[in-house]
């Protein structure tokens, strides 16, 4: 089997399960019912935003806050990326951990693929599946682009945010799927995880401490300017280095399984 072949099977997978199928319908629903009250509450305010000159347009106020509300400080609840925090563990649980439940890792250690091999096929697979997502909910803001000013800048560094926290989010999901001995706490760990991540600063910021390392790990520092609009390198490296430091969990999991058989 190649790594091609463990790709095509774990996306089969992935696609015939309910699971996956009943998390985008939900959530797409979800998500279109947010764009229409963002579009009404942007449609409403036109005369106030109308006396402003260089007031928020369509992409601040409808576009940008469809993809995430905890971090653009939304009054709508529930943006992609907040239910990208739910979803994507939900997605992952089964991955290496369904496998090791059912007894049928060890056949799968035995296909001839290396660790490294079975960790991305898995992982590209579940990237698949979430970058049919993105773009079905970027769909929504992109469907009145001939009417409206769009900011095409600012939309692209928001996607490209969403995008590195559905990989970031992935490569955990698949990390405490390979650790995990039941897809319920691979669930569970992965979403501690990332709630932490976006949680860790919140005691320092109560404080008035505004820089330093506690800072740097948390998830918003580096999400909150590519929403905005701002690309950095350090952020985006930052959201790679959490992924890759996952990923090589994982395959080291899964190749000291292999040695203890």
């Amino acid at each position: 089997m190649s790594a091609l072949a463990m790709v095509r099977l774990e996306s089969r997978r992935l696609f015939v399960r309910p699971l996956a199928w009943v998390l985008g319908a939900l959530t797409l629903g979800e998500l279109a019912w947010r764009f229409v009250l963002l579009l009404g509450n942007f449609l409403a305010a036109q005369v106030k935003l109308a006396a402003l000159p260089a007031g928020p347009g369509y992409t601040d106020l409808v576009a940008v806050p469809l993809l995430s509300s905890l971090f653009t400080g939304g009054l709508v609840p529930f943006g992609l990326a907040e239910l990208a925090l739910l979803v994507v563990p939900l997605l992952t649980m089964s991955s290496v951990a369904g496998e090791r439940s059912n007894g049928t890792l060890p056949l799968l250690l035995a296909s001839g693929l290396s660790p490294a091999r079975i960790v991305l096929g898995k992982y590209l697979a579940v990237l698949g599946w979430l970058a049919l997502w993105l773009a079905l909910a970027l769909a929504m803001p992109l469907s009145l682009a001939h009417g409206t000013a769009l900011d095409w800048g600012k939309l692209a560094a928001a996607a490209l945010g969403l995008a590195l926290l559905l990989a970031l989010l992935a490569a955990i999901g698949l990390a405490c799927s390979s650790f995990a001995s039941h897809p319920a706490i691979a669930a569970t760990a992965s979403l501690v995880i990332t709630l932490t991540l976006c949680c860790v600063n919140l005691g320092a910021q109560a404080a008035g401490v505004d820089n330093g390392a506690i800072h740097w790990l948390a998830l918003g520092t580096h999400l909150e300017p590519l929403l905005r609009g701002l690309v950095a390198t350090d952020d985006v490296l930052w959201f790679v280095l959490l992924a890759a430091l996952a990923l090589v969990l994982a395959i080291r999991r899964l190749a000291s399984d292999r040695e203890r058989g």
